[in-house]
């Protein structure tokens, strides 16, 4: 299965709670931290909901 490199670009200050929560549950914390997650469809839909924060690159 692919991973997914995810990387927080964008602050949360400001950000809805919801947005932080969700920030908060891909396992980011501060700015330009990354994860790697498996490309499913509940990673997706965390990153549709924040995705003007983030950057995504798909890792082979």
């Amino acid at each position: 299965m692919a991973q997914l490199k995810i990387t927080l670009v964008k602050s949360t200050i400001g950000a809805i709670p919801k947005h932080k929560r969700t920030i908060q549950a891909l396992g980011l914390g501060k700015l330009n931290s990354s994860v790697t997650k498996q490309d499913n469809a509940a990673t997706r839909g965390m990153i549709k909901q924040v995705s003007h924060l983030l950057k995504v690159e798909e890792l082979q």
